[in-house]
């Protein structure tokens, strides 16, 4: 017996040893994929402070009597600081700038090899100067090299709406020094140039530049192979962590590289599913070392939506990156196979597309890599375009292989980076974006020695041409105004209010006979614009069931939200917006018409119908969440709902969520608009989902969307009304008060629908409880933006639907109750590091 029970005791041992040790291998896995860099310089221009630290840790270094800039230097580089800083934009680098009038050089000591250099704006007032007005050229290694020419960091802010720039280079020093000079583009008295941040970072052999004997498929040109050797310079365009969340450079592999989200690049409604495998150990090839990417990135992916035959054969996964025409591009695509039912070649295989061309028509994962867990890259180059053609799209679109016979008809991407290639004479820079309202990009022109003699030459030709232009232009004006009075004619009765490409115009007899006069027995519904019908309406030679939303007619905020809803949805396009037929304005009506959801709101199965499962009720709110994460994210303009209920979450025949009603919406800020990170407004909403910050200071931001999905969250969980009247006297009529009160004693179980109790998985539950009173935070600073929601809601469902979560996970609710770090994000901050 003795001996039984210490038999038992050694097993037991055995088993919490290897339970620690596999633990602290979780926790140290930063530490073993991280490289060391031989150099590690970041300097923050213009500082006043010797040293000083970023939010993420980092430590930067002042310029000011710096090392790496002469001692000769020329008065007209001048430290300044900005005098306006956006709350959320970093102080370091980006408080502090310098200034140049004159060409400047910063000079750096350095060992060969390739680095990283980046550089970093912010196209703020500096010294009372204007930051248009801010054109500079950026040289490396002498000249070798054209980094950015007359680059403009308030145009290029303006249209990627962002407040601050950073700009990635990889170059290639074969000697010791490597020198980076700075020229303002213009001459005119009020031009300058400027810089807030250089980072350097020396890099591993062969990580970008693969050498002279690496060949690269060069798409399109399958016979003559691409090499990217020392004589190439790169351009960062993109690092994306594809179905995983932002990686702050502190959590990279030792390289200080940042890694986006790819939601805001995917094109279409197929967006697919984010996945992820955070307990499968990671196996690294030798031709993929550890610091190539985080193993975040290899830990999670984007595939298609699972079993689902006829989407798959008629859509692919799809991204969009905007791209300078004129110049050849490194795309590398990160794969790692995830699915614990994948273990053999030719069981999930799948097409490649870059440029709308082939890049790859069997790929397979398990058959490049050797095995599931095993980290894989592959690289490609394409040329895009012609020079100085501005802006053009470059597509990657992956889509299942139907001829191999694959037992997985599905595709994975794990994370893509897009790198800029120098053309011949060494230059990487593009036009600067258009201006708003001008005909032509601004171009990196300079005034030859010979202008003067040119300008008197043609001064002669332009007096000749003066005269007929004088009587031409005369015709063309007295033509445009005849026909100018035509058009008015013949469009009296037009509005020009909306986008009619895209929304039909109906009549008012085709509404009619859609609702067969406006039926009673066909109302689904009413609401504070008006009653919703159901109605057959034929498009082409279809006839097509709609909802039909008829306003009040005598109502002012009516009219305004019918204009509003018009405007915001005609030029909306998601797989989680109800989409916008057509409209009617005849008669005194305002109709609105959408597709018909088959399945109602997201309340009547609430509250009024059989209930849902959790499974089924965490898919919706992720589908809502990327709703609403399209509109603060992917919509230009930015769009904040302001009316986020469950009301207005409508449910598909096929339960796929959409969200509804856009009366109140308000189109969001855009940085060349912003002068606080709020709109001031008077306030609109739903009593029980009001953002209480917005209520008292008419402050809306997207945060306060965030809020009154927090409320729905909680909806979904406790299925109780966001605002009951009725309660009794010691009840909260405030769900999100009643919700928080409980959390805090603790009693969670309280919180759950009765219908839901012992069909949630423990972990599932925890993750969506943190993240619902996360987006009810007090402060709107201290609430998730919706991509950060929308990632713990799909972990959520995976914890839900794994079948080895209650093996690997052991949370109690009473744990629950009793700690603001829950189970859930423990977990998440573990396998992915995440800056917060």
């Amino acid at each position: 017996m003795t001996s039984a029970r210490t038999i038992c005791y050694y097993f037991l041992f055995i088993h919490f040893f290897l339970h620690f040790f596999y633990s602290l291998k979780i926790l140290v896995w930063a530490d073993d994929s991280s490289y060391v860099p031989l150099e590690n310089i970041a300097l923050n221009c213009g500082s006043s402070s010797l040293k000083s630290s970023s939010h993420d840790g980092r430590n930067w270094s002042s310029d000011i009597r710096s090392q790496f800039v002469l001692a000769t230097a020329g008065t007209d580089s001048i430290p300044a600081e900005a005098s306006f800083m956006y709350p959320f934009v970093p102080e370091v680098p980006y408080k502090t700038a310098r200034i140049f009038r004159s060409q400047f050089t910063y000079t750096f000591n350095v060992t060969p090899g390739p680095k990283f250099v980046r550089l970093h704006f912010y196209p703020s007032s500096y010294l009372g100067l204007n930051a248009s007005k801010a054109f500079l050229s950026v040289t490396a290694l002498a000249g070798r090299y054209s980094l950015l020419k007359n680059f403009s960091a308030s145009l290029n802010a303006d249209y990627l709406n962002f407040a601050y720039l950073m700009r990635e280079f990889t170059i290639y020093v074969s000697g010791h020094i490597l020198d980076i000079t700075f020229t303002p583009s213009s001459k005119a008295s009020d031009a300058y140039a400027f810089v807030n941040g250089i980072e350097l970072v020396s890099m591993p052999l062969n990580l970008y530049i693969r050498g002279a004997d690496v060949p690269i498929s060069f798409i399109g040109y399958s016979s003559a192979p691409f090499y990217i050797d020392c004589t190439s310079a790169l351009e960062t365009m993109y690092r994306l962590n594809v179905g995983g969340q932002d990686i702050e450079p502190n959590a990279d592999s030792g390289l200080f590289r940042r890694w986006t989200n790819d939601q805001a690049f995917i094109f279409g409604a197929a967006d697919g599913v984010n996945y992820f495998n955070f307990s499968m150990a990671l196996r690294y090839p030798k031709t993929v070392p550890l610091y190539t990417a985080p193993q975040s990135v290899y830990r999670t992916a984007r595939t298609m939506l699972p079993n689902d035959i006829m989407y798959h054969l008629n859509y692919n996964l799809s991204w969009i990156c905007p791209i300078d025409s004129g110049f050849n591009y490194l795309v590398r695509l990160h794969f790692c196979e995830l699915d614990e039912a994948i273990t053999k070649i030719n069981q999930r295989v799948f097409q490649i597309f870059i440029d709308n061309q082939t890049a790859e028509d069997e790929a397979d994962v398990v058959g490049w890599s050797g095995g599931r867990g095993v980290p894989v890259y592959k690289d490609y180059v394409v040329m895009m375009g012609a020079v100085n053609q501005g802006k053009q799209d470059l597509w990657l679109d992956l889509h299942p292989n139907m001829e191999t016979s694959a037992e997985h008809i599905n595709v994975i991407l794990n994370g893509v980076e897009i790198f800029k290639l120098n053309n011949s004479d060494g230059n990487l820079a593009g036009l600067n974006p258009l201006k708003i309202g001008s005909v032509a990009a601004l171009s990196p022109i300079e005034p030859s020695s010979h202008s003067s003699e040119i300008s008197k030459k043609i001064t002669f030709i332009i007096i000749g041409c003066s005269c007929g232009g004088v009587v031409l232009l005369f015709l063309l004006c007295s033509l445009a105004y005849w026909l100018k009075n035509i058009r008015e004619q013949s469009n009296v009765k037009k509005k020009k209010m909306m986008n009619t490409r895209i929304c039909h115009n109906f009549s008012i007899n085709v509404i009619k006979a859609a609702t067969n006069n406006f039926e009673e027995a066909r109302l689904l519904g009413s609401g504070g614009f008006g009653k919703v019908y159901k109605g057959y309406i034929k498009i082409g030679r279809d006839s097509t069931t709609v909802a039909i939303k008829r306003g009040n007619p005598t109502s002012e905020q009516g009219a305004h939200e019918f204009q509003t809803e018009i405007g915001m949805l005609s030029h909306l396009r998601h797989h989680n917006l109800v989409s916008l037929i057509g409209y009617c304005k005849e008669d005194h009506e305002m109709i609105l018409v959408y597709d018909y959801m088959a399945n109602g709101t997201l309340f009547d199965h609430l509250f009024s119908r059989s209930p849902l499962a959790w499974e089924q009720r965490l898919k919706i709110c992720i589908g809502a969440a990327q709703g609403l994460y399209y509109l603060h994210t992917g919509a230009k303009p930015r769009i904040i709902h302001r009316d986020v209920k469950s009301t207005n979450i409508l449910l598909d025949e096929n339960w796929v969520a959409k969200v509804s009603d856009f009366g109140l919406s308000k189109v969001g800020l855009t940085i060349s608009s912003l002068q606080t990170t709020h709109i001031s407004t008077n306030v609109k909403g739903s009593i029980g989902y009001i953002d209480p910050e917005y209520y008292r200071r008419r402050r809306l931001t997207e945060k306060s969307d965030v809020y009154s999905f927090g409320v729905v969250l909680l909806e979904v969980l406790c299925a109780r009304p966001a605002s009951n009247p009725m309660v009794e006297e010691d009840e909260h009529t405030n769900l999100a008060e009643w919700a928080i009160s409980f959390h805090q004693k603790g009693n969670i179980d309280r919180l759950v629908d009765p219908y839901l109790e012992g069909k949630m998985r423990p972990a599932s539950l925890a993750t969506f409880v943190d993240i619902a009173k996360n987006c009810l935070a007090e402060r709107g600073v201290e609430r998730p933006h919706m991509g950060e929601v929308l990632w713990n809601l799909e972990l959520a469902l995976q914890l839900q639907t794994s079948a080895e979560v209650d093996r690997d996970v052991d949370v109690s609710l009473a744990a629950l109750g009793n700690s603001d770090m829950t189970p859930g994000v423990e977990f998440s901050e573990i396998m992915m590091p995440v800056g917060r």
